[in-house]
């Protein structure tokens, strides 16, 4: 369905608009492909085990203990999602801020993705709590202190979450041809954004903060006094290559919906893109370097740990950080994509070490995850996607906004 076709179904009264939701909720391409059916199965499965979860508790599908009380689900989809979550932001404050007007054609991929990762995310850190209703005692206070990071933390990440509906309510606007609801909506979104970048910020430093409680318990080559700034940069290049990655398979799948200005901003866009990862990478690696040296990380070099720690920042931090630069320099777009993979398996690795693998190193008995908690995490990834998918198929997202609405912007 084109978009004058949904306008119109929208502009009906009454009755007819349970119409227009009814005739939104039907498949708008075809639903018998290869994707559908090796993921559906896996989606249903992972509700089945969600629902197990909750009737008879985290021991009946997880590996969970007192010693370990956090697992996969919240090193995996949370502490490693909410980095390539931060493109949102980035980008936000690069056309709102600094009005780089150049990147305006990825800014709804770049919000509504850091919209539903956020969203799932936050469910996923659901499921792992003990007593998940507990979760409410960070707004309604009981006898936790202000003071505790986990406070901050929890209050950044429903904030930003609110900023980021905010910002994308105006595109929900348009689906609906609301037109005074998008007028009111467009005049807001300067508060929501100014608001949303400092608690995104606020938010990746809180996690990194987060960890540093953590002293003995993260291995030294992955614990260091600066891991709310670390987190921050991790943030910037960590969600520009997921942009990246994300706008490389929406133009390519969703192609017919883009006109021919959009298809030519691509490649000036990733070329700029890949310019700040590079600069942001050569940070982080230049403060890992100073760290690593001041406190004499090299006597851990001769061990397995050392290895993995080698293997983590060479391949998929100075190899995709170089990447980049020559991508940049010699506006190669294939080079570029192929440094956002290694960069994203790089934050990945990142993430997992600080949050799991080199956590609680010399605990008697070490957590691994079961493959009901593997089966959670895709699901909630794969979920992601089929919403993100029918945002796109319905939305202005990649399309350009009606005609009424591009004088509000």
């Amino acid at each position: 369905m084109n978009q004058t076709t949904t306008i119109q179904y929208a502009d009906n009264k009454g009755n007819n608009i349970w119409k227009f939701f009814l005739n939104e909720l039907k498949p708008k391409t075809k639903i018998f492909t290869a994707f559908n059916i090796i993921t559906l199965p896996i989606i249903l499965l992972g509700l089945g085990i969600i629902v197990y979860r909750f009737m008879y508790g985290l021991g009946s599908v997880t590996n969970l203990t007192q010693e370990m009380p956090w697992g996969i689900w919240k090193a995996f989809n949370v502490v490693v999602g909410v980095a390539m979550a931060g493109g949102a932001y980035v980008l936000v404050f690069m056309t709102h801020v600094l009005h780089l007007k150049k990147y305006n054609p990825i800014l709804k991929v770049a919000v509504l993705n850091g919209l539903l990762a956020y969203i799932f995310y936050s469910f996923a850190l659901i499921l792992e709590l003990g007593r998940p209703l507990d979760i409410f005692n960070v707004i309604i206070g009981n006898d936790y202190g202000v003071s505790s990071i986990l406070f901050l933390v929890a209050w950044h990440f429903m904030l930003y979450i609110l900023c980021l509906m905010l910002e994308f309510s105006p595109s929900v606007a348009e689906w609906l041809n609301a037109r005074k609801a998008h007028k009111f909506l467009a005049g807001i979104t300067l508060v929501a954004v100014v608001f949303g970048i400092t608690l995104s910020v606020l938010h990746q430093a809180g996690i990194g903060g987060l960890f540093m409680l953590a002293k003995g318990k993260v291995h030294p080559l992955w614990y260091n006094q600066y891991m709310p700034l670390m987190f921050v940069i991790q943030s910037v290049f960590g969600g520009l290559a997921l942009v990246i990655a994300v706008v490389t398979l929406c133009w390519k799948l969703f192609a017919y919906q883009l006109d021919e200005t959009y298809r030519k901003a691509k490649n000036p866009i990733f070329v700029g893109l890949a310019g700040i990862c590079a600069l942001s990478m050569f940070s982080y690696f230049f403060m890992h370097v100073i760290i690593f040296a001041h406190e004499k990380n090299w006597v851990y070099l001769g061990t397995g740990w050392g290895w993995w720690y080698l293997l983590e920042m060479i391949p998929f931090v100075v190899v995709p950080m170089f990447m980049f630069l020559y991508g940049f320099k010699l506006k190669n777009i294939r080079l570029i994509n192929i440094a956002a993979v290694l960069t994203l398996v790089g934050i990945f690795l990142n993430r997992m070490n600080t949050s799991l693998i080199a956590y609680n190193i010399d605990a008697p008995v070490r957590y691994v995850p079961t493959i009901w908690e593997i089966i959670v995490s895709v699901s909630v990834i794969l979920i992601q996607i089929w919403v993100f998918r029918w945002i796109v198929l319905r939305m202005p997202v990649l399309r350009k906004s009606p005609d009424w609405a591009k004088g509000a912007h």
